[in-house]
């Protein structure tokens, strides 16, 4: 069963961050992942998305915890009742401004507590779609992967051409090599890789053109 799966750019202020929408095609029970809205007007293209397609959105994902991607759980927690999922991992950084990352840009931005504290192999049940969480540590330690019926939502583990930057706290490159290569590039070469920035890619590009692996 492929996913209908929508996308829209946020954070644009900040970085422009990929929020994707996952939802289940006959139920329409839906997903938001990576919810980087710093304003009331990003918050509104992504609740103008679910509007538009007549979604129900039972969660919301954050790949990982830096604060590009969580900027908007609390305003999108709160219009569709969601559920917050983030690896165990990352968790405390949801309510710490210092360890989000906001307080490197004078910023004071938290998020909720989770809902549902993930781990590798775990899956999510969207109608009937299943989301499979492959945990994915180098960017952070709590960094996920998130697989859907052939599409890999990536999160700042793997980009088109280039991986997740490790010099922030919690970072590690010989962790996000050994988690790409053990994680990712096993997956079919057609698998289609939705990251956290920039374009998409496949996991036979990036295995074949990537110059970091």
């Amino acid at each position: 069963m492929k996913p209908n799966i929508y996308q829209t750019v946020v954070a644009k202020g900040l970085v422009e961050t990929n929020c994707y929408i996952a939802a289940c095609p006959e139920t329409k029970e839906a997903a938001i992942i990576d919810p980087g809205a710093f304003s009331p007007g990003e918050a509104q293209t992504i609740l103008d998305i679910i509007k538009q397609h007549g979604l129900s959105v039972k969660y919301i994902i954050n790949t990982h915890g830096h604060i590009d991607h969580i900027a908007g759980n609390r305003a999108l927690l709160k219009e569709t009742g969601a559920r917050l999922c983030i690896h165990a991992d990352d968790a405390d950084m949801l309510t710490s401004a210092r360890l989000n990352g906001s307080e490197m840009f004078g910023m004071d931005i938290v998020s909720p507590p989770q809902d549902r504290m993930l781990i590798d192999g775990d899956v999510i049940m969207l109608g009937k779609l299943e989301i499979r969480v492959l945990h994915t540590p180098g960017h952070t330690p709590g960094c996920i992967g998130l697989l859907v019926d052939g599409t890999l939502f990536s999160g700042d583990t793997l980009f088109a051409g280039s991986v997740g930057r490790t010099d922030l706290p919690g970072g590690s490159e010989d962790q996000i090599i050994r988690s790409i290569k053990q994680k990712l590039l096993v997956l079919p070469d057609d698998t289609s890789v939705r990251p956290g920035h920039g374009p998409r890619t496949t996991i036979g590009a990036e295995r074949e053109e990537n110059p970091f692996l």
